[in-house]
């Protein structure tokens, strides 16, 4: 079993920046790909980034490429998701992932670990 927990949410104004952080605890963190979500109001989860259980591969939703990074330290067990240039429709519930398959998953199904998510406000 592993538990995640996000921090780092918050309000923020449009083209601001925001750090999100997930720690993780119960299994090796190295042994998994992670993944970070997120879900708007009225709208389904969708995938944001993810990343390999090394660290060398990373995949983003078109969406935010070119603005968002995700990383990984592996002695810390935590994932991290900077977020730049932030818009007013990167509002949303962001969650961090565990998956449960090889290489970076983009679909919900094939994680099988959650945080209990952290509110990204944009203002603009």
């Amino acid at each position: 079993q592993v538990q995640l927990v996000e921090s780092g949410g918050g309000l923020v104004q449009a083209g601001g920046s925001l750090r999100l952080s997930c720690a993780t605890s119960g299994r090796p963190f190295s042994d998994y790909s992670m993944g970070w979500f997120r879900q708007a109001p009225g709208k389904e989860r969708e995938f944001v980034a993810g990343i390999s259980r090394g660290g060398g591969s990373t995949f983003y939703a078109d969406s935010v490429k070119g603005r968002f990074t995700i990383s990984r330290d592996n002695a810390e067990n935590t994932v991290y998701l900077q977020m730049n240039s932030l818009k007013p429709e990167d509002t949303a519930v962001y969650y961090c992932a565990k998956a449960r398959a090889p290489g970076i998953p983009v679909l919900t199904t094939l994680y099988d670990s959650w945080g209990q998510g952290t509110q990204v406000t944009v203002s603009s």
